[in-house]
Parts: structure tokens; C-alpha cells; sequence
């Protein structure tokens, strides 16, 4: 099963969110995820502090965390999606305004990753996926994607099938030029020797 945790950040495309969601989804709702929640399936366990999304009685169940801790709401619903069991990990209403917690959010996905779990982000505009070793196939429903290195060191990077291929390529964290490519015919194939890089497919 996967876990799909719903964030508090703009879901403008409701449509596209639910075709690709299955019945057989675990919802963990944060905070003020819960304004989400008329639009999509009812949660299976809510967490947060409740500093900006009033708490109701609910026979759902609950975790109320304290307003000072180090974890955000959506971190310690990764952390604790994880220590259910769940190796497959879809994270929404985690891209938006705050461009801090966006960045932490890019950032779990590299957590997610290594506790040997899959994590993907969906916004409004596009998938967030990471790429390592093994080859990842984008097919052409995508607009772009672009592959951005913001977790290290990262070397050996392919990509064949593009309007701009790679072989044994280098992206480096003060340049980052592989950004809008194109798919070519049916599928485009993308993989990393050496580290990992944050594949964002951008959606038509």
C-alpha cells in the first residue's frame, strides 16, 4: 500500500491529484491539510500542532505534536508513515508559498529515500521524483523535465531519448543546466552512477 500525506500548501488541480490516487491509499492529513479534505478521500491519521488549522473532535485517528519541535507536521508524518511500514510515499500540499518548507519537503524526499522507501511530490505544475542507478523512464504526457542536483556530490549522469541527452555528465550544485528537456519519441531514460538528483517532470 502507499501512504499519501497532504500537506496545507495550494492544491489547484484536484482532477489530476485524484487520477492518481488508488482505493487502496493510506491519507495522513496535516494541520491545515485538512482544508483538502472535502476534495479528496478522508484521512486514516491526522497530525500536527493545530497552530494554524483549528482541531476537531474526530473519531479519526489522531496525533497532537507540540508547537516547538524540530520536525514540521509533514516531516513527522513521513517519519511516522515509515515506522507503519510504508515504503511507497506520495506527498501533497508540499510545494507553495513558503519557500522554506518547500525546500525541507524537497529535502525529506532524500529521506524518504534513505530509509530504502519511493517518495514523489505532486503540485500544481509538476511530479518530483528522485533518480538514482536505476533507469528511470519519463514518457512524453510531460511538457519538460529537468534533472537539479541539490543533494551533493553526483557524477555519471544519463539521460537518452531527450532533445538533449547525456552520457557520463556531471551537474554541479552552482550549475544547473539540465533544465527543460523534452522528451523524443514515446520515452525518454534518465539514471545517476554515482549519487542521486531530483527529477521534476513538468506536467501539459
Amino acid at each position: 500500500m502507499r501512504c499519501v500525506i497532504v500537506a496545507g500548501a495550494d492544491i489547484q488541480n484536484y482532477d489530476y491529484v485524484i487520477s492518481q490516487l488508488t482505493d487502496e491509499d493510506c491519507f495522513i492529513y496535516c494541520d491545515s491539510g485538512l482544508r483538502h479534505r472535502e476534495f479528496l478521500p478522508k484521512p486514516n491519521l491526522i497530525v500536527g500542532d493545530f497552530d494554524s488549522f483549528a482541531l476537531e473532535n474526530s473519531e479519526i485517528e489522531t496525533i497532537v505534536l507540540p508547537m516547538e519541535k524540530d520536525d514540521t507536521d509533514s516531516v513527522y508524518a513521513i517519519k511516522e508513515a515509515l515506522k507503519r511500514g510504508f515504503k511507497d510515499i506520495l506527498l501533497l500540499g508540499v510545494v507553495g508559498n513558503r519557500l522554506d518548507h518547500t525546500l525541507a519537503n524537497l529535502g525529506a524526499l532524500e529521506y524518504i529515500y534513505k530509509h530504502d522507501a519511493k517518495g514523489k511530490i505532486i503540485d500544481n505544475y509538476s511530479e518530483m521524483e528522485i533518480v538514482d542507478s536505476n533507469v528511470k523512464e519519463i514518457d512524453n504526457k510531460y511538457a519538460y523535465f529537468s534533472l537539479l542536483n541539490i543533494y551533493g556530490e553526483v557524477m555519471g549522469i544519463n539521460i537518452s531519448g531527450a532533445k538533449y541527452n547525456l552520457y557520463d555528465a556531471t551537474i554541479k550544485t552552482d550549475y544547473q543546466y539540465a533544465i527543460s528537456n523534452e522528451v523524443k519519441g514515446d520515452v525518454a531514460r534518465v539514471s545517476v552512477d554515482n549519487g542521486i538528483l531530483l527529477l521534476i517532470k513538468i506536467l501539459r
